[in-house]
């Protein structure tokens, strides 16, 4: 059963900043989607919109399906009770996250006194179980969070995220600034989580390494657009876009001692959302962009089983010169 699905979202802000552009996405329960791509490309923006946190006089259409209910069109109360019961999000940068004057025990309990009616001491008892329930002893409920480590405050952040018992849980960014023992540490916790409770896990990252180790489904977001998406293991080591290869040539393969000495980068930097380019988002920075790229962008192309790709160059014949020219006059 399909518990996710984001049916042709576009999120404009205020100052005209096209920032998420026609994304399609669909996610089972028990099942794990990681979404990729440099600072800038749309993936935390889409996070905050499947529960509609976006600020005001933001722009949004689409749909967003929970549980065949579109979160788009739901009335405010509604809103208010599918966030933390229905879907969490657990946010990028814990410290910024948690209320520095507030125990973490105490702020692990609030949804649990909001959604379920809970008594104080019931939310306590609460508080300590999910503490537990991440690794952490239910004593450090009484801590505040500055005397946590990088990686406890983490925990405590998908504690809390698992306080009312939500069917979908987005992670963006759970293991930034965190060293790779905690990093892995955490994100065993997060594979654990999703298989003990059949919950459906969005990941966001940068990091295709990661990704691929801890998703079943990889997608990969530039300029807003999703650019290619297949099983995440092959799109991580047999990207079909251009952008999806540079991502995964940046890191080096333990073992492959070419790529260990000579990683690849990629040029320039992702277009200002308010100032997209002509055609293909990504073709200025494109080593095998054609004409034809600078005047039309490209839909999604059956790139092999179960993968999509976003170039002109996946799913059928690369057109010659005088039909890219042809193709160009048609669409101008």
């Amino acid at each position: 059963m399909t518990l996710l699905e984001v049916r042709d979202l576009a999120v404009t802000y205020p100052g005209g900043a096209a920032a998420v552009r026609g994304v399609d996405l669909a996610l089972a329960a028990g099942r794990k989607l990681g979404i990729a791509g440099e600072s800038g490309c749309g993936k935390s923006t889409l996070a905050l919109a499947l529960l509609r946190l976006l600020p005001a006089g933001t722009r949004v259409s689409g749909e967003v399906l929970l549980n065949g209910e579109d979160v788009l069109s739901m009335r405010w109360g509604q809103v208010r009770a599918v966030r933390w019961a229905g879907a969490s999000i657990v946010f990028q940068g814990a410290m910024h996250s948690l209320n520095p004057v507030h125990r973490v025990g105490d702020q692990i309990a609030e949804p649990v006194l909001l959604h379920r009616g809970a008594t104080a001491a019931a939310a306590r008892r609460r508080a300590g179980e999910l503490l537990e329930q991440v690794g952490l002893p239910a004593s450090r409920a009484a801590a505040y969070p500055h005397e946590l480590s990088g990686g406890q405050r983490q925990r405590v952040m998908i504690a809390m995220a698992l306080a009312c018992d939500p069917r979908l849980i987005v992670a963006d960014e759970p293991t930034t600034a965190l060293d790779v023992m905690i990093q892995a540490q955490i994100l065993r916790l997060i594979e654990q989580l999703v298989a003990d409770q059949d919950v459906g896990l969005i990941m966001i990252s940068h990091d295709l390494a990661v990704l691929a180790d801890t998703c079943d489904r990889l997608t990969v977001m530039y300029a807003g657009r999703v650019v290619e998406e297949g099983p995440a293991r092959q799109v991580y080591e047999d990207a079909r876009h251009p952008y999806a290869r540079a991502l995964s040539a940046a890191f080096p393969r333990i073992g492959d001692p070419a790529s260990r000495f000579a990683p690849h980068g990629l040029p320039g930097d992702p277009p200002d959302p308010a100032a997209l380019p002509a055609g293909c988002a990504f073709h200025p920075r494109c080593p095998v962009a054609l004409d034809l790229c600078a005047t039309r962008d490209q839909p999604l192309r059956d790139a092999g089983p179960d993968r999509r790709a976003a170039c002109v160059h996946v799913g059928a014949a690369v057109p010659g010169p005088a039909a890219a020219a042809e193709d160009a006059r048609s669409t101008s």
